[in-house]
């Protein structure tokens, strides 16, 4: 009877997610499983990850699906709507956005292993502000807002640790994005002066 006990359905956010990923010929696979087996320097490079212990960690990846996209493949696309966030654990991506007037691309970045992405749609389910596209094959981890919710349900310590990391590397790219507003600023108008 104890076996039973852990089958499920799945969710409809997890039906939609596994559709929106075929539709992209992305490749699903299992659960992340144990992030603690990645190693204590992987995991220190997750800035995601470097406040949770392997087993909160390993808590944290029995909830997140993994998929794969090879080189040239997207990962996330500009304008789209999605209620997840990824984890990266293999591989390299690039951030880029297309300007709607001119249609032109820019790199706004290139992410490596360890690092997250997506995490403002997820919070709020605007549109995608930017697209990512593999530069390498590529292995991440997917973070559902439905699974943030069951981690504070469940379990809240590894929930909060969560919710404060994301706020704490939006604040950072925040910071970050200001610092370069500025420097353009400055050579564009060196006369501006904030109001």
């Amino acid at each position: 009877m104890a076996e039973h006990a852990a089958l499920r359905l799945p969710t409809q956010a997890e039906l939609q997610l596994r559709a929106h990923f075929e539709r992209a010929g992305l490749q699903i696979e299992g659960v992340c499983g144990d992030l603690s087996s990645l190693g204590e320097h992987w995991r220190q490079t997750a800035a995601l990850l470097e406040d949770l212990t392997p087993a909160e960690a390993d808590t944290l990846g029995a909830l997140m699906p993994t998929v794969r996209a090879r080189a040239g493949q997207a990962l996330i696309t500009q304008g789209e709507v999605g209620e997840w966030m990824l984890l990266l654990l293999e591989g390299t991506v690039d951030v880029v956005k297309r300007s709607e007037d001119t249609g032109e691309s820019s790199r706004l970045a290139v992410v490596k292993e360890g690092a997250s992405i997506g995490e403002m749609s997820m919070l709020d389910s605007a549109p995608r502000y930017a697209s990512c596209i593999a530069i390498e094959d590529v292995r991440a981890g997917v973070l559902t807002r439905e699974a943030i919710a069951h981690l504070i349900q469940d379990h809240p310590a590894i929930g909060a640790k969560i919710l404060v990391k994301l706020t704490q590397l939006l604040a950072q790219r925040l910071r970050n994005t200001s610092n370069r507003l500025v420097k353009v600023l400055q050579h564009q108008e060196p006369d501006y002066t904030p109001d």
